[in-house]
């Protein structure tokens, strides 16, 4: 028998260890610690009911068993999601990677120059394909980015246009009906009047801002836009065009025909459909819109030195600072997806990506002209991929029935018409198989030969089928970076020097507060490559995804477990994409009851800037209520303004444990006030490491939470994604759950869809499954306790130095703290520049100036051992001391060795060493540093520089200057 458990894996301290922690902090067991810590009157009466924690080797079993349960059929259905071959290059070294998916978002630049390098390609073969000037590092999906670009155009009305309350926004019929519905879905609340119409007959006038056209259109036929765009701009009506990404190597690029803004997903660049996601959405459009531009931007500015170096630009645009003037509740992007769909282009290159291309569009050819030789009539004028079927008086069951028996799916639009989508996987091969199932669905006499005849035809020249006018002449994909790496051993070393200038969890921990670094364990994350849950199409027959759908089902059982709800949505594939979700749950949940003048949302001070940004989104009006001296919510405050409204209060957002790291004890009083108030309370559960197995949402009075899966329940941040935000509710919320267009899910008065596929993210939750099927109740417990137990072990070593500025009522804090460095500003010493310097010592900054600006939030989960807990200490206790000779007056602060970090190789080995401190001081400040030196690949980054002159895109520093 086995001497070790998974649980006993997951957490990084031993029993040994765990004792020495508790007598530090004066407590006898980690029981006694979690009494006096969590309020009693929340406390959980009865253990959580969860099946018996499985071991690693026994999980295996089990989840090939469920991949077992899902056929593997051939998709040919399109409508935004496409068989693609992932590199195993790309695979085996960022996919398969800690180094690349245990990293955080790059808002510590120093060291995060590879992946930034990265998404800079990536924003680079955006831009590029799509002819427009500017594009952000990735958006969670197609439809949510054509929100985005909706919300975007609304945004940056003209003076005139919103005096004059210009609200309508015109759709195409022809976008994917997951789109137009997330559209219906984001436009409602902000009062957009949607129009959803036939282009061809369009009649626009000055009531309109902007208009929202599909490239390819979803059936495939691909449409000559200029003239309508040059229509339509002419009366200052704003263009937008969702457009297939692959496709514009071949077809003239929206940014060519005048487009405002151009979005899509990157998916078929590598990317595997996952049976809904996760993929990075993609979002470009032209300079003027930079500052409304949604998500997030990677720019090009010099460091200390004056090298090139990397960041995200324009920051000030996000909602973490202007939190409810925000143009969009954008947190997680999707990272690692638009890394590997960059990467993809990096290796392909313009020609193989161009070749890829012409061999979809020459196998779609033969295709036509095999069906059209069958009988069969195809209605698209001119195509890409894609062809739309018109199957005269053939059975349509008949081609079903054959179909499913050769195993592959069609996109079945009526009972007459079906579309056929081809891509990368395909060859002639499939061509003949697919042409075997529409012969014998019609009965074809002498369908061998004529099959065989269609086949040695000569479809190679792509053009032929491409009229003159939308066939791509512009070139694209020239910097270098895409024509260097071609082979796979370049290609191999590339991604591994990119690799080597990030700091991740393969290196030390990282301390961030409100993002809950713990491990990705490697067995949680197998089952990510297998085809059986990879390669699935989200708009399949649900009998081809029994293994997905008895996950799904046991996932939101435990889940629901955990939090006390009702009911589970796994569809919002973010925490803003569920703080959205729940609150629109909310809204309609009001609607239904005749009170649709509910719009008031109570907000305490601390919340997470999505908070306030997501309750506008949502058609709310956000108040905000005040903490008291001790940054705990003021309850008399709050009771006040929720009496001051109580005709109108919707809802309280309020995050529990509280951003402050508190429990709060007052809790349960609060969301009772609500109540009383005719509100809903909405909990936000960024800080669900602290609640699971000893507390929950709903004990504590909330009937909305949304699950940070990929804080709490182990999915990798992936350096910004990708993260997934399921929400829970009470009974009398569950009707409300949001539904999906072509498969059915949601409540039985569902609001229209969240994000583009049924289930969010879908592939990633076998992450958050196995994490709880492997864990248990006393795995689970265990995890949360240790979280707790290693925060107030930090908080006891650090009090010694330095101001922790909030605690409970019997001095502890919860999974996490906050350092105060305010009382330093005044010497001359600002708390970015303990950020900085802890670089230097190998590790990652804790969370900077949230919730208190001058502060440093600190988590270290239960992942982390008590040496790696102490080595982060030490360093915290060293730099306090390097504040003190500034502080005294030993050092002038711009002399300082805090001033000038971080450091780098290239600055130890200059000849001209210009500091007054040593060489070893600035680079190896401990011993333990000496042993596994990481270093940052650039000095301090000029942040205001690369606002000032705004590159995003792959361009040598000289063409900026």
């Amino acid at each position: 028998m086995s001497k070790y458990t998974f649980v006993d894996r997951h957490i990084g301290s031993g029993n040994a260890e765990i004792k020495e922690m508790l007598s530090a902090i004066s407590y006898n067991s980690v029981e006694e610690l979690i009494t006096d810590t969590i309020p009693e009157q929340i406390r959980l009466e009865q253990e959580l009911n969860l099946p018996i924690a499985m071991t690693e080797s026994r999980y295996i079993e089990h989840i090939k068993s469920l991949a077992k349960k899902n056929k593997n059929y051939r998709s040919y259905i399109g409508m935004g999601y496409f068989n693609t071959i992932l590199p195993g290059v790309i695979q085996r070294n960022i996919l398969e990677n800690p180094g690349w998916y245990t990293a955080y978002t790059p808002y510590q630049a120093e060291i995060s120059q590879g992946r930034l390098e990265a998404l800079l390609n990536y924003q680079t073969m955006v831009c590029e394909l799509t002819a427009m000037e500017i594009a952000n590092s990735s958006l969670l999906d197609e439809a949510t980015a054509a929100t985005e670009a909706m919300i975007m155009l609304y945004n940056a009305r003209s003076r005139k246009q919103k005096k004059d309350a210009v609200l309508k926004f015109f759709v195409s019929e022809l976008c994917y009906p997951q789109t137009i519905d997330v559209l219906i879905t984001r436009a409602e609340p902000l009062g957009i009047q949607l129009e959803i119409g036939d282009h061809n007959t369009l009649d626009l006038n000055e009531s309109y801002f902007g208009i929202l056209l599909q490239y390819p259109a979803k059936d495939g036929e691909v449409f000559d836009y200029s003239s309508l765009t040059e229509k339509v701009k002419a009366q200052e009506i704003a263009v937008a065009v969702t457009a297939d990404l692959l496709s514009l190597t071949l077809l003239t690029p929206p940014g060519e025909w005048g487009a405002d803004v151009v979005v899509g997903t990157s998916q078929r660049f590598g990317v595997p459909m996952g049976y809904g996601g996760p993929h990075a959405a993609y979002f470009a459009t032209h300079k003027k819109y930079k500052r409304n531009i949604p998500g997030r931007i990677i720019g090009v500015s010099k460091d200390a030195d004056g090298n090139r170096a990397l960041r995200m630009a324009l920051q000030t645009r996000e909602q973490h600072i202007k939190r409810e003037k925000a143009t969009s509740n954008i947190c997680t992007a999707q990272v690692l997806l638009a890394v590997m769909a960059g990467m993809y282009g990096v290796y392909h290159g313009k020609e193989g990506l161009r070749n890829i291309s012409k061999n979809i569009h020459s196998l779609t050819a033969t295709l036509e002209e095999g069906l059209t030789q069958l009988g069969y009539q195809q209605l698209n004028k001119t195509y890409f991929d894609t062809l739309n079927i018109s199957i005269g008086n053939v059975s349509m069951d008949n081609i079903r029935t054959f179909s499913e028996d050769a195993k592959m799916n069609f996109n079945y639009i009526d009972e007459k018409t079906l579309s056929i989508s081809i891509d990368e996987k395909d060859d002639f091969g499939n061509i003949n198989d697919i042409l075997k199932v529409f012969a014998k669905s019609c009965n074809h006499s002498d369908s061998d030969n004529l099959i065989k005849e269609v086949l040695s035809g000569d479809y190679t020249k792509a053009e032929a089928r491409i009229p003159e006018k939308l066939y791509r002449k512009s070139t694209f994909l020239e910097h270098e970076v895409f024509n260097s790496y071609q082979s796979e051993t370049g290609m191999m070393r590339y991604i591994k020097s990119l690799e080597n200038k990030d700091l991740s969890l393969t290196h030390s921990m990282i301390p961030l507060g409100s993002c809950t670094m713990k491990l990705n364990a490697a067995s949680e994350l197998f089952p990510l490559s297998w085809a059986e849950f990879s390669n699935l199409h989200p708009f399949a027959p649900a009998h081809q995804a029994r293994g997905y759908h008895i996950m799904f089902h046991e996932l939101e059982e435990m889940l629901c477990e955990i939090t006390g709800f009702d009911a589970m949505s796994l569809q919002p594939n973010s925490g803003a994409q569920g703080e959205f979700a729940g609150l629109m749950v909310i809204s309609a949940y009001h609607k239904s009851r005749g009170e649709e003048h509910r719009n008031i949302c109570l907000i305490p001070s601390s919340a997470h800037g999505t908070n306030p940004a997501s309750a506008v989104m949502a058609g709310m009006k956000v108040v905000v209520t005040p903490c008291d001296e001790n940054g705990n919510i003021d309850v008399e405050a709050l009771r006040e303004k929720a009496e001051e409204h109580s005709e109108n209060l919707a809802a309280l957002m309020v995050t529990y444990p509280s951003t402050h790291g508190v429990f709060e004890e007052s809790i349960m009083e609060v969301t009772d006030i609500i109540h009383q108030s005719g509100g809903q309370v909405y909990l936000d559960g960024a800080n669900m490491n602290a609640q699971v197995g000893f507390t929950n949402p709903a004990k504590v009075g909330a009937d909305v939470c949304h699950l940070n899966l990929h804080k709490t329940f182990s999915i990798p941040h992936g350096g910004g994604g990708p993260g997934v935000g399921p929400i829970g509710v009470v009974e009398h919320l569950k009707s409300f759950l949001p539904s999906n267009p072509i498969i059915t899910t949601g409540g039985n008065e569902a609001i229209p869809a969240i994000s583009a596929a049924p289930w969010g993210s879908a592939l990633v939750l076998v992450i958050s499954y196995a994490y709880i099927k492997m864990l248990g109740n006393d795995g689970l417990k265990k995890s949360t306790a240790l979280a707790i137990l290693n925060a107030n072990y930090i908080k006891s070593r650090l009090e010694k130095s330095y101001t922790i500025l909030y605690s409970g009522k019997n001095g502890n804090v919860a999974h996490e703290m906050i350092v105060d460095f305010r009382e330093f500003k005044k010497d001359g010493i600002e708390v970015v520049d303990v950020a900085k310097r802890l670089m230097d010592y190998g590790f990652h900054a804790p969370t900077v100036s949230f919730p208190v600006v001058g502060t440093l939030m600190i988590e270290p989960t239960e992942s982390e051992s008590l040496a790696e807990l102490n080595r982060f200490c030490d360093a915290m206790i060293s730099i306090k001391n390097e504040i003190d000779e500034v502080v005294e007056k030993r050092v002038k602060p711009e002399e300082s060795v805090l001033k000038n970090a971080p450091h780098t190789i290239f600055s130890l080995t200059d000849e001209n060493w210009k500091f007054i401190y040593t060489k070893e001081k600035a680079v190896f400040p401990l011993d333990f540093v000496k042993q596994n030196k990481f270093w940052p690949s650039v000095r301090r980054v000029d942040d205001a520089f690369g606002d000032r002159n705004l590159h995003c895109s792959c361009a040598p520093i000289e063409d900026y200057q």
